[in-house]
C-alpha cells in the first residue's frame, strides 16, 4: 500500500462546491478499488492551528491505496471533478518508512524496508487535541511553526485538519531525513513543545509518520 495526497487550490466561487465534496466524498472514496484508508482534509497556514489559520481556497484528501490502482484512481471521476475549475493541483505519492501512533483508532501506514539513500522525505503529524487543552496548545504553537519555517532543508509545509478545531496536523516535505531529524530532535522550540506535551498531555490521540517521496506533482 502506498499513500497519496492531493490538494487543490480553488477560486472563491468554488468554495460551496468544495464544501459539498468534503461532506460527501469520503464515502465515495472508500468504495474506490484498492483504497484502504481515507481522510478528507482542509488546510491552513499552520501558524497557530486556530480557525483563523484555515485556507478556504485549498482542500484535499489522503488515501492509502494498492499501487496497481494508482493510475486508474488518478483518472477517476472523483479526481476529475476536483480538477474542474481548480487553479492548481498538488499530488504526492509516498511510501511509508516509519509510523508511530494512531489516526482515528487505526494504524493506517505500514512501513516498508526502504533502503535507498539520499531521498527526499515527507512527514505527517496529526493529533486529536483535548478540548480542555486547546488554548494552552494554541499558545505553544507559534514558536514551533516559526522554527519550522526557518528550518534548513524544508521544502514546504502546510497545516492539515479534519475539522477547524481539535483535529490538527501538518504535512511537510524535506530535502533529506537528516534535515527532518535536525528539526524534530534538535530544534529548541520543538523540544520545548515535546516537553510540554509530556507535562500537559494535551493529545488524546497522536501520530507521526515519515515517508519516502516517490513522486511529487505540482507545488505546495
Amino acid at each position: 500500500m502506498i499513500t497519496v495526497l492531493y490538494f487543490w487550490k480553488i477560486p472563491t466561487k468554488r468554495i460551496p462546491r468544495a464544501l459539498y465534496f468534503m461532506a460527501t466524498q469520503k464515502a465515495q472514496l472508500k468504495k474506490v478499488p484498492g483504497v484502504n484508508f481515507v481522510k478528507v482534509l482542509g488546510t491552513g497556514r499552520g501558524e497557530t492551528f486556530t480557525p483563523a489559520d484555515a485556507d478556504v481556497h485549498r482542500w484535499g484528501f489522503l488515501v492509502t491505496i494498492d499501487e496497481k490502482f494508482l493510475s486508474q484512481f488518478d483518472e477517476s471521476d472523483i479526481i476529475q471533478r476536483w480538477r474542474k475549475g481548480s487553479h492548481s493541483e498538488f499530488r504526492a505519492v509516498l511510501e511509508p518508512i516509519s509510523s508511530h501512533g494512531k489516526w482515528s483508532r487505526q494504524e493506517p501506514f505500514t512501513p516498508t524496508a526502504f533502503d535507498r539513500e539520499n531521498i527526499q522525505i515527507a512527514a505527517i503529524t496529526r493529533a486529536r487535541i483535548k478540548w480542555s487543552q486547546n488554548f494552552r496548545f494554541w499558545r505553544s504553537v507559534p514558536p514551533v511553526t516559526l522554527s519550522l519555517a526557518r528550518s534548513k532543508g524544508l521544502i514546504g509545509a502546510i497545516g492539515i485538519g479534519e475539522a477547524p478545531i481539535g483535529l490538527q496536523g501538518t504535512f511537510s516535505l524535506w530535502d533529506s531525513a537528516s534535515a527532518l531529524k535536525e528539526f524534530a530532535y534538535k530544534g529548541k522550540a520543538h523540544q520545548g513543545a515535546i516537553q510540554a506535551t509530556s507535562t500537559y498531555k494535551w493529545y488524546s490521540e497522536e501520530l507521526f509518520a515519515r515517508f519516502a517521496i516517490l513522486e511529487v506533482r505540482g507545488s505546495l
